[in-house]
């Protein structure tokens, strides 16, 4: 149990360490470079595991069409605006609001699930996270220079969240039933987005990165190996041991992880920014007791929701 419980903050470090690996890596090439290099170095120990457990096959091939857009929303955009968006905001804050997934999937299931509607537990969550996020972005602040969170980096990552949030429904809706696991659905997922981005990734100057061995090594191993494709490996290794529920409870250490970095490094963290973060957490919190309550009352749909890794950032 000893060893489960290390796994378990073991993944909520990683997870909450990928914010300052993006904002280094940002300060030398640009967030279609970072992406794609987060997928090459994760992709590679995915598929190496996938091999191992002999967990594909090519009659698997005929869920391309699912797998290809998972990759483009769940994965190839995702990681682009994250990156996107911590080149523009302190790498704490970015994590803060990397961390809210949970919010908008709340928000699609009850437009789009028959079965996931939200109840009252679930509303005030999701209410207390758009607060966080307002006092967070503070759109009231644009007219200042001084004190005001960059808006477009605030988007990036939501749109981000967002974009990860709705995969989760996606696969609720046209997924739950194929006869295909979640680690071998990565794989594929994450080898096509690997495809998308080199597709559209303008590869001119990506060399620059290799010239600091601080973001290399970021990138590379604490994003790509340990941030995605560890993080992975960890996830599913909880999941064999706890539920779907306990293991993506690792989302709440993200938020903590990345703020005490970004403290770390000399990053400012201000009292509209701590009163943003504790709504976002209560708000990731209320949302998962909610749902707790929601499955206990009988919805089979809220027990068998997806077991994709939640949020990897």
């Amino acid at each position: 149990m000893k060893k489960t419980y290390f796994a378990f903050f073991l993944l909520g470090i990683f997870w909450g360490s990928n914010f300052i690996y993006m904002k280094w890596a940002g300060e030398i090439i640009d967030a279609g470079k970072i992406s794609l290099l987060r997928v090459f170095f994760a992709f590679v120990p995915v598929l190496a595991l996938s091999w191992h457990k002999r967990i594909l096959s090519f009659d698997q091939i005929r869920y391309a069409h699912h797998f290809t857009i998972l990759a483009a929303l769940a994965t190839a955009f995702t990681y682009f605006s994250m990156a996107k968006g911590t080149a523009l905001l302190p790498s704490g804050i970015a994590g803060v609001l990397g961390a809210t997934p949970p919010l908008f999937t709340a928000l699609a299931s009850h437009v789009l699930i028959r079965d996931e509607r939200m109840n009252g537990l679930m509303g005030l969550g999701v209410g207390l996270g758009l607060g966080g996020i307002t006092l967070i972005s503070r759109p009231w602040a644009l007219a200042s220079t001084h004190g005001s969170i960059d808006m477009q980096g605030v988007a990036w990552l939501l749109s981000g969240a967002m974009a990860f949030g709705l995969s989760y429904v996606y696969v609720r809706l046209f997924m739950s039933r194929i006869n295909v696991g979640s680690l071998a659905i990565v794989t594929w997922q994450m080898g096509i987005a690997l495809i998308l981005l080199f597709c559209v990734t303008d590869l001119s100057g990506i060399g620059k990165l290799f010239s600091d061995w601080r973001a290399a090594t970021g990138v590379a191993l604490g994003l790509g190996v340990l941030g995605t494709g560890a993080s992975l490996f960890l996830y599913y290794l909880l999941l064999e041991e706890l539920s779907a529920v306990a293991a993506a409870s690792a989302i709440y250490i993200t938020p903590v992880v990345s703020l005490a970095i970004g403290w770390t490094v000399g990053e400012h963290i201000g009292l509209m920014e701590v009163l943003g973060v504790s709504l976002i957490f209560c708000c990731i919190a209320i949302l998962e007791v909610g749902r707790q309550q929601v499955a206990c009352g009988g919805s089979a749909a809220s027990i068998n929701r997806p077991t994709l890794p939640p949020s990897e950032h």
